[in-house]
């Protein structure tokens, strides 16, 4: 087919699609000056997009003078793609037009059945519910939508499309998350991706990282891992490895995750309190009272949330467990900034997210000891971060299947 008429229409109509995206609302005579195509050719192709539901016209230009032309831009509306992160404790939405635009985002929490098979059976079903109901809510149907991006908290072997070490909360459901599983669940496209390579391609896009040719998406939350950016392209490595900052060992032994994690900052929150109530047993004033009271206050139900919400407050104690978990934070920077020497480290996930008690204590630590010293900034995503990404890749994947879909 190639060389025929069809083909070479079908070429220019993608390079028309391109420049509209590109430049916005442009008149055909604008887009015969920024393609090189003839008016002709420009005018036949226009028409055959609007068939197509592509483009559509928006009325007359301001012209100053002369026959007013006629504005063309790219229909984003044509067609609709989400991106679904699921993680170990919410599972979150969005929906976006073809320009990533996102127009509903909704959070559900994470329902684990008490035995996997149960889970298996029932998650699958829970997600195409949550679906159905942000496209109802949306007046959607399922025709318009052309491609589910996923973001998931595990390995994603790039062969297979199966699942390796996911967090330990979704453990058993490699399975059901599996891109086969996926792609029979839903009436559409389906892309499999790991969570934190989303999130960092989020950042890139549309964050923090905006224009930083090599970047790390550093995550902290119920688990750990890194994505890494080069140029605006993900690094994957051997088995999509890349970035599994998780078996990092610390300088005790033990494994990054198990330091830096939601469950490691509460373990190191909990042997620091345990010891100051010791020295308060052993102490006898009235200042102790006060500091009982304190140390009562964090103990009770204890979670990282509230921990960050102390040390906002001023709390001694809490200030200091933060104080001892970012220097650990700071150790596994190192090691990152001496081996790739990265422009920027952008920290994210539920725990990572919060810069304001973090940042600074980090950043005085690299200004301080490290010999290699990138910027340090938080996700401006923050949550949306990985769904952000998970729609980027899925807009991508329909916009290369609508250019192929033409010179098919």
């Amino acid at each position: 087919m190639a060389g025929t008429p069809q083909y070479i229409r079908n070429l220019n109509e993608n390079l028309i699609m391109d420049a509209l995206i590109t430049q916005g609302t442009m008149s055909r005579a604008d887009i015969s000056r920024q393609t090189g195509l003839s008016k002709p050719t420009v005018s036949l192709a226009v028409e055959h997009l609007i068939d197509r539901n592509l483009v559509k016209e928006m009325g007359r230009a301001d012209n100053a003078q002369g026959r007013k032309a006629t504005l063309i831009r790219f229909n984003e509306t044509a067609y609709y793609v989400c991106g679904i992160d699921i993680g170990a404790t919410r599972i979150r939405l969005a929906l976006s037009d073809l320009n990533g635009e996102i127009i509903a985002y909704r959070t559900h929490p994470m329902v684990v059945q008490e035995t996997h098979e149960q889970a298996e059976a029932t998650m699958l079903e829970l997600l195409r519910s949550h679906m159905n109901e942000l496209l109802d809510e949306n007046h959607l149907n399922w025709d318009q939508i052309q491609c589910i991006g996923f973001g998931i908290p595990g390995v994603v072997l790039p062969d297979s499309g199966h699942i390796h070490r996911i967090v330990d909360p979704l453990a058993g459901l490699e399975q059901a998350f599996s891109l086969k599983s996926l792609s029979g669940a839903f009436p559409c496209e389906v892309i499999l991706e790991n969570d934190v390579n989303l999130a960092a391609l989020g950042e890139y896009r549309s964050g923090a990282a905006a224009g930083y040719p090599l970047f790390v998406f550093f995550s902290i939350g119920t688990g750990t891992g890194a994505g890494i950016m080069v140029h605006g392209q993900l690094l994957r490595g051997l088995g999509g490895l890349t970035g599994e900052i998780a078996e990092m060992l610390m300088e005790d032994g033990r494994r990054l995750e198990e330091v830096l994690s939601a469950d490691g900052l509460m373990q190191l929150a909990n042997l620091h309190l345990n010891s100051h109530d010791e020295l308060l047993e052993v102490a006898d004033s009235d200042s102790d009272v006060k500091g009982h009271v304190v140390t009562d206050d964090l103990h009770r139900h204890l979670t990282p949330e509230k921990l960050f919400e102390a040390a906002r407050s001023g709390e001694v104690e809490a200030l200091d467990i933060l104080q001892q978990y970012s220097r650990m934070i700071a150790s596994a920077l190192r090691q990152i900034s001496v081996v790739l020497a990265p422009d920027l480290i952008v920290l994210g996930g539920g725990v990572g997210g919060n810069g304001d008690v973090l940042l600074p204590v980090l950043r005085q630590i690299i200004s301080e000891q490290f010999p290699v010293q990138p910027q340090l900034n938080c996700s401006k995503l923050g949550e949306q971060a990985v769904v952000t990404g998970a729609v980027q890749v899925a807009i991508q994947q329909t916009m290369l299947n609508l250019q192929q879909e033409a010179l098919e």
